[in-house]
């Protein structure tokens, strides 16, 4: 069997006929005529009462027709929001649906490309206890991808340079003008009851939870693997597969899905997502590099255990374009990121990792010779051909050129080299803010517990923990810091070795370069972060002071010091006066130990 996600153009518009088979993404209204190009209509909630919000959501696999709108009964649907990249959806939300029976359609001027017809229906009797976690009401196609894609987009869609931040992801999933699916299956499963899901992951939990949560929603099968966490000299394997068609013993549709969720996150790790690229028995595959494989849901694994879900591509013509990807902290918030190296860590020669885009593997049924398997994931031979196809391209890429072709893919016209630094300012100083909050994260759990000392791990064990720990420490965030200070100093170099990667016009690389030295000196003088001393009184600091300490940062990440020793302040200084908390010596001495993992800004290989 070969599988090729994306080779069908589609169209899906959430809509109520979920329930009612693999036939009803053909279906149309029963006075619609056939829909145009395999366009399909869906409504959510799945099953909307009168007077409830729907949300309608237009989607595709390639663009949409510049004018085509939704209408309801002939008159246009205000968009609530839209794709930017290749006009893929557009969304709108019908504050409340009337009662009697409705036309909504998809048109483009005159032209109806597709249509369903809607009726609000009345309030569904309570649901019997379930057997299974949820049960499968469809296949995953070409479609349900197209739909997944753009859901996730629309959660985490926010303007290019906001801060967008959720502690935790359930603030995003209880919001109905951003989850297309609040309330789908009519529970109150999203709130505001005091029985709703409470969505919390962390790093490796982030992907597996939205794939399940829209798995769930949609009646659709979703399947991860029990992993061992590898070793020195190999990646993590994957034996033992669970499947949403187990057998509960919850007494509800909602019960079961939580039920599933915690025996999910219990089970998961970021060993998962780091496995080989060409082993078969994982829950993910790598894909191309090419924007067409790289779509909102396609996670990236750095080789040290980090995790992000691509969320959105922004093409601005006229500057750099944009790449953004979620990732969950163990504090349980889940942040937005630009990509660039600072916060994407891609090596390829790391033996206990494969890592680098990967996708989440097919699911099928199993076949009587597979039994007693319920379903089977897709082995790489099946997934071979296709733009979503595996590819091992990733695994023999130097760093260099695994981020010059990134690059290339989110900003192909080029970029003039001062509109490069900036962009690479501006996220640098992304990351130093997102520490501003980590670190005072630290401080309130310290303050509230009375400054009882948290307990520091053995070795590479700082780095892969539970606990207060792995909650207010900082090594791995520090450690992406200090990769992303040296990205921000050696971008003059890059002109000159690299000069194909910028627009230079007229510009020879060398005077590029002097240029750019001159812009750097001056942008970090100028730009400032502010962090809250022991004293509770804010204290700035500019990228530039920032920079100068960069040797501070090789020991700043456990929460036991001061908040001024963990931004770098000089032993004496004024700065310093304020600190009046400093780690067990113990600890100090174990961080001298390790101190060289973080001088060379590379984590150490796992025992």
């Amino acid at each position: 069997m070969t599988w090729s996600l994306r080779t069908v153009v589609c169209l899906v518009v959430t809509m109520a006929a979920l329930a009612r088979g693999p036939a009803a993404h053909g279906r149309t209204g029963d006075d619609c005529p056939p829909a145009a190009d395999g366009l399909t209509l869906w409504l959510s909630p799945e099953a909307p009462t009168t007077g409830q919000a729907v949300h309608v959501m237009a989607t595709a696999a390639s663009p949409l027709p510049a004018g085509a709108e939704l209408r309801l009964d002939g008159r246009p649907l205000p968009v609530e929001a839209a794709s930017d990249t290749g006009a893929r959806w557009r969304s709108a939300r019908l504050a409340t649906l009337p009662s009697g029976r409705h036309r909504i359609e998809l048109q483009d001027g005159e032209r109806t490309l597709a249509c369903t017809t809607v009726s609000g229906a009345r309030k569904s009797a309570v649901p019997a206890a379930p057997k299974t976690h949820w049960p499968t009401r469809h296949a995953w196609t070409p479609a349900h991808e197209a739909y997944y894609q753009a859901w996730l987009e629309r959660l985490f869609m926010a303007p290019p340079d906001v801060d967008l931040t959720f502690r935790p992801l359930g603030e995003a999933l209880k919001d109905p003008q951003r989850n297309g699916l609040f309330n789908h299956l009519g529970l109150g499963e999203d709130g505001p009851g005091r029985g709703a899901l409470e969505a919390a992951p962390d790093c490796a939990d982030l992907p597996y939870f939205l794939r399940a949560y829209f798995s769930w929603k949609l009646g659709l099968p979703f399947a991860f693997r029990a992993c061992d966490r590898g070793t020195a000299d190999r990646p993590p394997r994957c034996p033992a597969l669970h499947h949403n068609e187990e057998p509960t013993r919850a007494t509800s549709p909602l019960g079961a899905f939580k039920g599933f969720v915690r025996f999910m996150v219990n089970k998961v790790h970021s060993g998962a997502l780091r496995t080989a690229l060409d082993d078969d028995a994982t829950d993910f595959y790598p894909v191309p590099l090419t924007r067409e494989a790289l779509a909102p849901g396609t996670i990236f694994a750095d080789p040290y255990g980090h995790v992000l879900v691509l969320a959105r591509w922004l093409d601005r013509p006229a500057r750099p374009g944009r790449l953004f990807a979620v990732d969950g902290q163990p504090d349980a918030s889940v942040s937005r990121k630009r990509f660039w190296e600072g916060n994407f860590i891609f090596a390829s020669d790391v033996p206990s990792a494969g890592a680098g885009w990967k996708a989440f593997r097919p699911l099928r049924r199993a076949t009587p010779n597979e039994a007693p398997a319920a379903w089977v994931q897709a082995r790489n031979a099946e997934i071979a051909e296709g733009p979503l196809r595996f590819d091992r391209a990733q695994a023999g890429m130097s760093p260099e050129a695994f981020y010059a072709r990134m690059f290339q893919l989110i900003t192909p016209q080029g970029s003039d080299a001062a509109t490069v630094f900036d962009e690479t300012l501006d996220a640098l100083i992304e990351q130093i803010e997102a520490r501003v909050r980590s670190v005072q994260n630290g401080e309130d759990h310290l303050r509230h517990t009375q400054g009882a000392v948290i307990e520091m791990p053995e070795g590479a064990q700082i780095f892969e923990t539970v606990g207060p720990w792995e909650d207010y420490a900082t090594p791995s965030r520090d450690m992406r810091l200090l990769i992303a200070m040296n990205v921000l100093a050696q971008l003059p170099e890059r002109l000159t070795t690299h000069p194909e990667l910028f627009a230079l016009g007229a510009q020879t690389p060398g005077e590029a370069r002097k240029a750019l030295e001159e812009r750097q000196r001056t942008r970090t003088a100028a730009r400032t972060i502010t962090y809250l001393n022991s004293a509770g009184s804010p204290v700035a600091l500019s990228v530039a002071q920032i920079l100068a300490r960069r040797r501070a940062f090789e020991m700043a990440y456990n929460p036991n010091d001061c908040v001024e020793l963990r931004w770098g302040a000089e032993p004496g200084s004024a700065e310093m006066s304020t600190c009046k908390r400093r780690a067990p010596a113990a600890q100090t001495e174990r961080m001298h130990q390790v101190r060289r993992w973080f001088a060379e800004a590379r984590r150490p290989p796992r025992t």
